[in-house]
Parts: structure tokens; sequence; C-alpha cells
């Protein structure tokens, strides 16, 4: 007797066994499609693994699946193998990364088809004549049919009055036909515009990617402004000549439309893109087009990873570097990592681009793992930004800014041109305190300060969403001297506003950019190449071409020089160097200057005296020599509850029990367990223990045994716990 064993969307790491529903042959489903099966007491959207021949349950026991939803898989065969993997290496339930890959509707059960794929139009010699005078329905319908060549969705049928039922009726007296929608692919010219001249190291760069055959990962360094972009574009040309697709990775929603927007200037061919904003309806439809090649360029951030090609032909990731590839909580994978590994099981190549690529990226491409493809120059007449450091110690700063910044910002002004002004932290100030008494405004939840914000007027802590109204007296003493302390981007905008009254003043953070199309608004407003000042958050950073900003002054370089987090400084460093790239991308010179407390820092000397690739070298060696990534490979156990100490003492006895009742692999190793840098957060308390090995098949031999013993150990109900394998933070 056959049997189908399911991956279910739940927290187990197992498949379940179900009976074929009756009248359907077993053999002739294939892996990869959906079914609808009991669990528990509800039915859920399952995914077809295997047919076996065994199961190790009482057959008797098994229940019956319900319905199978697909003919053919919705994946192809080699993403599911991808997804299948992905769950295995991320130590994630099966079920939940393979319901991940789909797209939202497809994991509510609904068909895999477009919106109005299925049109309905009057069957070949049909006539009203055929229809009794007294079956004004059936007239009607027919009518409107037959006022409808081409053919009618239901959906504008059922707007036009109509019902189902009458379609089925004429259907049974072959008066009526349904029909799939028919999707052209492109004819013609792929190329709206002609491509821009390239320099020299563009040229190599275009013609090396050119060249590769098959599997090939390939690191394009290039110094902001380079004309990476551009690059991107003619190794795309090509794919797109030879009639395959590319898929092209950016990390924030908020620069896909400018990229859409770059590439519809280019390419005269359909683009469609993938991200969180788009209707799930939108989204289905984008992910069909590039399943059945229509689309030809696929625009996505970080869970575009697991879109078909039907012709796959090149995947580029933009800003490789950036954090946000890596999903934080759930199915923790990293869609820069799993493009590689798609790209090889596709046999096509990936360009991973950054001006600042991460120290991971850049040691592949040392150890010859990656082709390193080089731009060392600017593109077009734009040179390099002036680097200076503003020591503030001892400055009378105005709103966190000193006088030599405000100098330098009207001067900038004045010649007509912009400033960016760059503060990593949202609100009007970092939090609310008491004068009299030092009481600070705590979030309650979490083991954080509430940030003081005016527009509209509220305490909001970042962490938690939990939001309060700004109290009028210190709820300690008593007292009414509450005062703001720290600059955050509204209260630097305000202080901007009153410096330069003459000067639009545009801030540009989440806050900010809430509003559909709010960020389009504020980069047609910059573009305009008016006179005006920009402040806001690392939003700001990624990607954007201001070509009339001449000034970038970062408020606080400090932050992040002294993170808990081993990767604190490396972040920093391209936090800083992605900002800096702002200024001076054209014909006007550009200049950065970095307001400090810590102006001899070795890190900042290094970035502004001799740039990223020295400061990556240096980074490389200290890592090396304390043994963290790259050069070995780790995971987090994290855990939570409402328990104080609760978190801990369970990871501790979690560890005691392992080093009792098991071997570890050899050169796996335990840090810990200790609690999490911010212990409390949500209400809830948190710790983590760290495994490392320099040995990658070691680490997951241990990682496969620890989540069996989880699973199987009843303290563990009692915790939330969770695994991050490669995590981006240790936070």
């Amino acid at each position: 007797m056959s049997i189908l064993r399911l991956a279910i969307p739940s927290p187990l790491r197992r498949l379940f066994d179900y009976h074929c529903p009756e009248g359907i042959d077993p053999l002739s489903l294939k892996p990869g499609i959906r079914v609808l099966a009991p669990f528990g007491n509800r039915e859920v959207i399952g995914i077809l693994v295997e047919v076996a021949q065994s199961s190790e349950f009482d057959h008797n026991k098994l229940k019956s699946a319900s319905q199978i939803l697909d003919d053919t898989p919705p994946l192809p065969a080699h993403l599911f193998k991808l997804a299948r993997w992905s769950a295995s290496y991320y130590q994630h339930p099966e079920g939940d990364a393979l319901q991940q890959a789909l797209p939202v509707l497809l994991r509510k059960g609904q068909a895999c088809e477009y919106q109005h794929e299925t049109l309905w139009r009057a069957a070949e010699g049909a006539c009203l004549s055929a229809i009794k005078s007294n079956a004004k329905r059936q007239l009607e319908a027919l009518q409107l049919l037959l006022d409808h060549p081409q053919g009618i969705s239901g959906d504008a049928f059922r707007a036009e009055g109509g019902q189902t039922a009458t379609l089925k009726t004429l259907q049974e007296k072959q008066l009526a036909e349904s029909f799939k929608r028919e999707h052209k692919q492109h004819t013609g010219p792929i190329l709206h515009e002609s491509p821009l001249p390239l320099n020299d190291e563009q040229d190599n760069c275009v013609k090396q990617i050119a060249q590769f055959d098959g599997f090939n990962a390939c690191l394009l360094e290039g110094v902001t402004g380079s004309g990476k972009t551009e690059v991107y574009l003619q190794a795309i040309e090509k794919v797109i000549n030879e009639g395959k697709q590319a898929l092209v990775l950016v990390p924030e929603i908020g620069l896909t439309p400018q990229t859409v927007a770059r590439f519809q200037q280019r390419f005269n061919v359909p683009i469609v893109a993938l991200h969180s904003n788009l209707t799930d309806r939108q989204r289905l439809d984008a992910w069909l087009q590039a399943r059945e090649g229509i689309a030809r360029i696929i625009i996505g951030t970080r869970s575009a990873i697991f879109t078909p090609m039907k012709a796959p032909g090149i995947i580029i990731i933009d800003e490789e570097h950036d954090a946000s590839f890596k999903q934080q909580d759930g199915f923790r994978y990293s869609a820069r990592d799993l493009a590689v590994v798609r790209a090889r099981s596709e046999e096509i190549p990936i360009v991973l681009g950054s001006a600042t690529p991460s120290l991971e990226t850049l040691q592949n491409a040392i150890e010859d793992r990656y082709h390193w493809l080089k731009l060392t120059q600017r593109a077009g007449n734009s040179s390099p930004p002036e680097f200076r450091l503003l020591d503030i110690r001892q400055e009378n700063l105005s709103d966190g800014l000193s006088p030599q910044l405000i100098l330098n910002i009207k001067k900038h002004l004045e010649s007509g041109t912009q400033v960016l002004v760059f503060l990593n932290r949202r609100g009007f100030s970092p939090t609310l305190t008491c004068h009299d008494c030092g009481w600070i405004a705590d979030c309650t939840r979490c083991d954080a300060h509430m940030t003081l914000h005016q527009r509209p007027a509220h305490l909001h802590c970042h962490h938690c969403d939990k939001q309060a109204a700004i109290p009028h007296r210190c709820p300690e003493c008593n007292s009414d001297q509450l005062q703001p302390v720290g600059v955050g981007t509204e209260r630097s905008e305000q202080a901007l506003q009153k410096l330069f009254p003459n000067f639009p003043v545009i801030r540009v953070d989440r806050d900010s950019t809430q509003r559909k199309n709010a960020m389009q608004e504020i980069m047609n407003q910059v573009n305009s190449g008016d006179p005006c000042i920009l402040v806001g958050t690392q939003m700001l950073a990624k990607g954007h071409h201001f070509p009339r900003v001449t000034l970038v002054a970062i408020i606080n370089a400090d932050s992040g020089l002294f993170s808990a987090d081993f990767r604190g400084m490396e972040r920093t460093a391209q936090l800083i160097l992605q900002v800096a790239g702002r200024a001076g991308r054209a014909d006007h010179a550009g200049t950065v200057m970095m307001q400090t407390y810590h102006a001899d820092h070795p890190t900042l000397q290094t970035l502004v005296q001799h740039g990223y690739s020295a400061f990556a070298q240096e980074e490389l060696h200290n890592r090396k020599m304390a043994q963290l990534p790259p050069f070995t490979h780790y995971a987090l156990l994290r855990a939570e509850t409402t328990q104080n100490g609760r978190a801990e003492s369970f990871l501790s006895a979690i560890r005691q029990q392992l080093e009792d009742d098991m071997l570890l692999p050899q050169d796996a190793h335990w840090i810990g367990p200790f609690p999490a840098p911010m212990e409390k957060r949500a209400g809830m308390h948190r710790a983590q223990l760290m495994i490392y090995a320099q040995n990658r098949k070691a680490l997951h031999q241990l990682l496969a045994n620890l989540c069996w013993y989880l699973e199987q150990n009843k303290e563990s109900r009692k915790v939330r716990w969770s695994i991050d394998v490669d995590p981006a933070d240790t936070f």
C-alpha cells in the first residue's frame, strides 16, 4: 500500500504519513505538489515529499489526505530540493521551510494560476435562439459572452450581474466554454536605450562575467560610484539576448522601486518586482510570470530567492554585505548564501556586488573560491570624497552639531548643492529623563530606554513597539523638569530647520516613509537638484544616487566602535563608507565630515587614510587570531521565557545533559550559556549558547543531535527555543 509522506507546517522536525485520497493513483503524484490533509482538529496544506511503500505506524491509524491540489509541483525540482536542503542546513522544520518558499496564496490553497486566468466565451455557433425565451438569466449571460468574444473573467462576469451557476448551465448546453488566458512571450528589441560607455575596469568586468560558462561565483568589489549597476545591466543584456532570465536581489524594499525604474529605463522586456509591499495577488502573478519565463528580469528582496525561473541565466546580489539578506526570526536563512547554492544547482553565474564586501565573501575571494573583480575608480568625471574627522571633545554642540560642521553645511548650501546629514537614530531623542532625580523613561518590557518622538508626540520602544504617552511630571519625584537626552533624526531636522530656514530639510527614516510612494516623492524632490538638506538613518546609505550632494555629515561616527558583537567594527566601517559614498558622485567634488569623540581610534584612522580594503585585511587578521568567522563556523541556541533566569538555567541543563550523554564531535565546542546582550526584550528573558567548530560538518552533526534531543526533552516545551545557524548578529 502506497503512503503519502507530507511536510506539514508545524514546529515538529519530521514528516507525516497519510493514505492517498480515494480514486487517486499515488504513483502518478510528483514530489512537491500541495496536498490538503487533516492535522489535529483542522485541515492544513502539506507538501508531498515522497510516495512510500510502508510506514512505521499502524496503517489502520493513518488518516487519509483530503484533496490533491496540484497536477504538477508549483516549484521546479531543483528549487524544491533547495528548500529541503535549506531546512536541513538552518535546522528548521521542513514543512514550514517549504511553505516559506511558496507565495502566500499558494500556502492558503488557492489555485496556482493568474488572477482571471480562466476566461469564459460563447461556444462556436452559439446563438440566443437556442435558449427558451423565459430563461432570462441564461439569455443575459449568453449575450454578455457574445459581447466579449476575447473572453471575460468570472469576476468581471459577476460584476455585470451574472452568476457562476448560469455559466455552468450554458456550458452543459454546449453554449459556453472556459479556456485559459494566453500569455505571450516578449518579442522585438530588448533595449529602450543604448548602454553607457564603460571605462577600462568596467569593460573588463563585463567581459569576464560574459565568459563565465556554467556556475561561477564572482565578487564585484567596486568603490561607491564606480558604476557597478552599469556592469549589472550590461551583464544582464547578454543573458537576455540568449533568451534567459536574470534574478536581482536588493537588500531593502526602499531600493526596489529605484532599481526597477533604472532597469525599465534600459530594458524593453517584462520586469517584475517581488517584495512585501505587494498584495498577495500581485506577488503570485509576478511569481508566475517568472516561473513561465514571461518576466525576463526579476527584482526582489530576500524572499525572492525561491522565485522559479523557466530559463535561469544569472543571479545578482546587490549590496551583498547587507545584514537584511539574513532572516532574523522564524526560518533564519541567508538569501545571499542560498543564492550561491542555487546558482550552483542551476549552473549559472552569480555576481555579489558591494563597495564594502562582507568579510566572509572577501575571504572566499582571497582563497580563490570566488572570482574577484575590482572597480577602483569612480565612473565618469567624479572623484572620491575627501574625509575629515571632526574631534568634538570639549566642543559646544548645538543639538548634536558642532560649529565647524554648521559652517560647512552653510557653505555647501550657499554654493547651490545639497547636504546629507546622517544619524542612525530615529525619533526626537533616545530617551526622556528627569533633571531633578535622574529618572529615565525605560521600557517595562525590554532592557532599553523609550525613544521620545514629537510627531506625533509619544514615547516609543523600537524593540518591542510598546508606545506610551509623554508624562507631564516625573513618576518618581513629581518634578516637571523632564528633558530629552541625546539627538534623533526628528531633533536634527528641527535644529537644521531653525539654522537654515531658507532651505528645505527632508527627513528620511522609517517614520517619514511609511506612506505609500513617500520614498519616491522624496527622491523626486532631491533629484530636482535644488539645494536642500537630507537628514536620515541608514535608509540613505544603500544604493541611492544623489548627484548634487557634495557634503555628507556623519553626526556620530563612534556608534558601533565599541559593540559587544564581534561584527560591530565591520558593520560600522561598512555603514560609514556606504554613507560617505553618497558624496561627490557627479561633477561636484565631495566632502565627508565625521564628528567623533575618538578621532585617534585605529579603525577610523584606517578607514579615512587607507580605505576599506586595509581595514578588512586588519579585521580578517584579528578574526583569524580569535578563531571567529569566517575562520570558524558557529550557531546560536537561543532560549527565552517569561521568567527571569529560567532561559539561562535551561540552556545550562541542556549543555550538561548533552556532555554527559554523548561525545562532542571532534573540533566542536560550546561557549556559555550567557544572557543575551539585551537580556529582556518584549517581556521575554533571553539567553543563548554559542556552538562553534572549524569543520562545518562537525557543527551540523552536533546541531542535528541537539534538535533531536530538544524535541524529546520535556523542559524544552516550557521555553521558546530556536537555533540560528551563521547568525548575522548576537543580539
